[in-house]
């Protein structure tokens, strides 16, 4: 079987052969983007590039590798979290935030849904970790939409006469999964109410109704509620349909409850009540926070890892500070720009995020004075995968270097499937600016199926 990087050079050659045809047919391609559920509240979620993304066997095998790998890590510090007070005072949370992590579960999984955002060399094999998404893990659709969108690709079509393509599903899946853990809930009933819950003005409502269409189909009642209309009484938690809610798909981010906690008394009663089944429950947020890069370089975790897994966290994950003077010098910082990219501690979407290669001396100095100590991380810049792509319909119709970003979703600690972005103009990948989706495939060679 070729490598990712030769299947690549196909594409290019037949690009390249065939420019105009490529061309023209990207502006149909464009058309059905702009018709599809990726167009909603006026604007375009994601637009695309003529190559997608395709990974080998080889690329599988490691992906599950670094899946599992990193979960093991992640399940040993949550249990610490719970069992050691010591180690909790290591975690920026308010005293509220961490009575809700601490709050029992009442089932067996420990984070039900991921995405672990990884800068991977397709060459190589080597990586480098950007973050973790727990609560409101997204992009499950896009993958979808862009396949259906690329028989539209004559280049696509080519390559799949000459290789096997295959996607991985994410929406059935994960509502298997879903059910599997609910099975272990102590308070489960044989016919569970489900609930996407969400910030409805932030809610990626195409997806929650692609989500809620896979419930439905499978035999299980669900519906979208906005996480602000629910109603807590009798120790029982109602959608604003008066509907009893047995199960919680929740995607609001934890950052955006603690923000609101006025607006939500209703669902963190059922937390605390533990009135319903909720996936994924406040102690994700353990794992989500930007924080946890630099807790898992920390001594107190080190302590309880085996080697092997001490040498993943060296090898693969950026160093991590706070930025803030008792952790990290202002002149290292400023002198030393191509070196970090500045975070705040608990957001998304890349808002706030700051990387040093896209700034000049004096801006990015007026940057760091800007946030040093107030509440930001200093971590190392990782150096970004680049290849060469090219975009017909949004861009300029000429090869450009892209970075990428591929998201490894994990479904109760499994492997699950693959979330790809890339951008080019700029050293992050950047939701609202310069973000773009590929549809990810697993290509194998057609001879080698036949003669299995």
């Amino acid at each position: 079987m070729k490598s990712t990087f030769e299947i690549r050079q196909e594409y290019f050659y037949l690009i390249e052969k065939y420019g105009e045809e490529n061309k023209l047919a990207a502006l149909a391609m464009k058309e059905n983007v702009e018709r599809s559920p990726l167009y909603y509240n006026g604007h375009l979620k994601y637009s695309t590039v003529h190559i997608p993304r395709i990974y080998t066997k080889v690329d599988l095998d490691r992906f599950q590798w670094i899946v599992g790998t990193a979960y093991g890590i992640f399940a040993k510090v949550i249990g610490a979290y719970f069992a050691h007070a010591g180690y909790r005072a290591l975690f920026p949370f308010s005293q509220e935030l961490e009575e809700l992590i601490l709050t029992p579960r009442g089932y067996d999984s420990i984070i039900p849904i991921s995405r672990a955002d990884i800068f991977y060399n397709e060459e190589t094999g080597d990586f480098g970790f950007c973050e973790i998404n727990t609560d409101g893990t997204s992009g499950m659709d896009a993958n979808r939409i862009l396949d259906k969108i690329m028989i539209d690709n004559p280049a696509h079509q080519e390559m799949i006469r000459r290789y096997r393509f295959e996607t991985m599903e994410l929406f059935d899946r994960w509502v298997g999964t879903f059910m599997r853990i609910y099975d272990t809930y102590e308070g489960k009933v044989s016919h569970p109410n489900v609930a996407i819950v969400d910030f409805i003005d932030k809610a990626t409502w195409r997806e929650f109704q692609e989500f809620a269409r896979s419930f439905q189909k499978n035999g299980i009642d669900c519906e979208i509620c906005d996480i602000r209309q629910l109603h807590f009484e009798d120790g029982k938690l109602y959608s604003s349909n008066g509907h009893v809610i047995d199960a919680i798909y929740r995607r609001a981010v934890t950052a955006d409850i603690m923000d609101n906690l006025d607006d939500v008394r209703p669902f963190l009663q059922a937390v605390r009540e533990n009135a319903c089944f909720i996936a994924g429950h406040f102690c994700t947020q353990i794992i989500h926070h930007k924080w946890l890069f630099y807790i898992l370089h920390h001594p107190e975790t080190t302590k309880f890892l085996s080697p092997d897994e001490t040498k993943f966290i060296e090898a693969h994950i950026p160093k991590t500070f706070p930025l803030e003077k008792d952790a990290i010098d202002l002149e290292e910082v400023i002198n030393h720009r191509k070196r970090y990219i500045l975070k705040p501690r608990d957001a998304y979407a890349a808002s706030g995020v700051f990387a040093g290669v896209d700034y000049p001396q004096k801006k990015w100095e007026e940057q760091v004075r800007l946030v040093y100590d107030n509440g930001y991380i200093c971590q190392e810049y990782w150096p970004q995968y680049v290849n060469q792509n090219i975009d017909f319909a949004w861009g300029k119709g000429k090869w450009c270097p892209y970075i990428n970003m591929t998201g490894l979703y994990a479904y109760d600690g499994e492997f699950a499937g693959i979330f790809s972005r890339l951008a080019t103009n700029g050293g992050i990948i950047a939701a609202g600016h310069n973000e773009q989706a590929q549809p990810t495939y697993i290509v194998t060679d057609k001879t080698n199926e036949v003669k299995k």
